[in-house]
């Protein structure tokens, strides 16, 4: 048997490998090169090599550290907020009662929306004169005055964390929705008969079976959150101040408003190294947890 008949299967995965590989690979090298090169702008735009300066300006940018700041709190406080709120969410859609079939597919439906179209909804939302959200507080009593959500800085971060936790609870839901169908129902009645209450088994028995399941969703959100870029853009455009400025929204600025290529693909490389850094930490912290 000849050495292309044993490997027929293999060579058909080559045509799929080049497309990752032009669409995928390609462009994350062309970033990385682009990452050591100093833009000038004449009468063309011309790129030098700059080895190491894009990066040694990076770390001593003022913006970008806030920038940095601005995208750990979002993603620490949107992931924290939609593990919570999901798992309470698949343990409600993990129970049998009628009509279950059709509350899944609605709980599903603020993930399915663009998150463009979404952010331009929640804008208005908590729009301080027009807003549904002031509304509702004026009418409770809650607050007496309109609440300026997206001109303060907190509020504003409040506003956007809020606006993501609402579109993506459903996402990690989906997730831990499929890690308790796997869990065995013997190992729930066992439980029970040995007179462990709802909360206990919740806690003993369902958390740590759900624990692999959280911790796919949590890296995926994680990532997600910490490459946010259009529900900032539509929704406060990085305002009040810079308050809620992202780095992917300030290599955005690099890239095409001020033209500086060098230095908006050393954002975007730095970012993703520490974003690939912290998964890879919680990834490995959470194989030392496993039980052996």
């Amino acid at each position: 048997m000849s050495w292309i008949a044993r490997r027929r299967h293999d060579l058909l995965l080559l045509p799929a490998l080049l497309l990752v590989a032009v669409i995928v690979v390609v462009p994350i090298l062309a970033i990385v090169l682009l990452s050591f090169t100093r833009t000038a702008l004449r009468e063309v735009v011309t790129l030098h090599w700059a080895g190491l300066e894009p990066a040694i300006r990076l770390w001593a940018d003022s913006r970008f550290l806030g920038s940095l700041r601005n995208t750990a709190v979002f993603t620490a406080s949107s992931v924290l907020l939609e593990i919570l709120l999901g798992v309470g969410v698949a343990l409600v859609l993990n129970r049998s009662f009628r009509g279950r079939g059709l509350v899944r597919s609605v709980v599903l439906l603020p993930w399915a929306l663009p998150t463009a179209v979404m952010a331009l909804a929640f804008s208005w939302i908590f729009n301080d004169s027009f807003g549904v959200a002031n509304d509702l507080l004026l009418r409770t009593g809650l607050v007496r005055e309109p609440v300026a959500w997206l001109s303060g800085p907190v509020t504003a971060m409040a506003a956007i964390v809020l606006s993501d936790v609402w579109k993506t609870v459903p996402f990690v839901a989906l997730i831990v929705l499929a890690g308790l169908s796997g869990i065995p129902e013997e190992v729930l009645e066992a439980a029970q008969v040995d007179g462990l209450t709802a909360l206990q088994r919740f806690r003993h028995v369902v958390l740590p079976l759900l624990a692999p399941s959280i911790l796919v969703a949590a890296l995926f959100r994680a990532a997600q959150a910490w490459g946010a870029f259009d529900i900032v853009y539509v929704m406060t455009g990085g305002g009040p101040g810079g308050s809620t400025e992202t780095v992917s929204l300030y290599a955005f600025e690099n890239f095409f408003r001020y033209l500086d290529f060098g230095y908006g693909a050393a954002i975007a490389t730095h970012a993703t190294l520490l974003a690939a850094a912290a998964a890879l930490v919680m990834a490995l912290g959470r194989r030392h947890e496993a039980p052996r």
